[in-house]
């Protein structure tokens, strides 16, 4: 069977893995038949108080906080090798651009957490697809940016040029829309890089999780 694993960052969008992203790519795995398990890395995660937005002096774990949205279901992202999925998927959130990479205080500049970096980095070298939600493509273009990857955060002008500055190319989508990029094998969609809703989010992940299983199975195939 099928098996992809779901890198998360956190648990909520100002902090950690964007929630309804995150259910909408569990979902989309669920309708397709395929397994799946929730992956993060374990380290310190700095609060925001979501009811206010203000940052809070707490610290939590990431893979603490991942693990409400796949119901203790999760590994840490240290003990995986890229080749023992047969897809990855990483949702968006702030947790992205704040636990995964540096890219929220830092931009293209940014430093990718050790981890995340080395199992994106085995995954496609394995010829593994991999998909991007929200400010996720962010990460692979840092990661990936001598591989020139094709992506989209949407109709972001300033943050499609700082993908443009680390060797990516950005093209513009709409929400439910996606952007593969078939000789790197990443499939990329916007999400709540837009204002939107839950229903235009499910739409666009699910895509985005349809084009990568696609991929898995024309490697199966071929």
């Amino acid at each position: 069977m099928t098996k992809v694993g779901v890198i998360l960052s956190g648990c909520g969008y100002l902090d950690g893995a964007e929630i309804q992203e995150a259910v909408s790519a569990l979902i989309a795995l669920s309708q397709a038949g395929v397994a799946y398990r929730c992956l993060a890395p374990s380290k310190p995660l700095r609060v925001v108080d979501h009811l206010t937005g203000t940052q809070s002096d707490e610290s939590r774990d990431v893979l603490t906080e991942s693990a409400r949205i796949a119901r203790g279901e999760i590994s840490d992202l240290a003990g995986v090798k890229g080749d023992q999925f047969d897809a990855f998927v990483l949702p968006g959130g702030f947790g992205v651009a704040k636990n995964l990479c540096t890219f929220a205080a830092e931009g293209p500049d940014c430093e990718v957490d050790p981890e995340v970096s080395r199992v994106l980095r085995e995954a496609h070298a394995a010829g593994r697809p991999i998909g991007f939600a929200c400010i996720a493509p962010a990460l692979c273009a840092k990661v990936f940016g001598d591989q020139k990857p094709k992506l989209t955060i949407g109709h972001d002008a300033g943050t499609a040029g700082a993908l443009e500055s680390l060797g990516a190319s950005h093209t513009p989508a709409d929400v439910p829309e996606i952007v593969t990029d078939s000789a790197n094998r990443f499939v990329s969609t916007p999400a709540y890089m837009e204002e939107t809703n839950p229903a235009d989010v499910f739409a666009g992940v699910s895509e985005m999780v349809r084009a990568v299983l696609a991929m898995v199975s024309e490697s199966a195939t071929a």
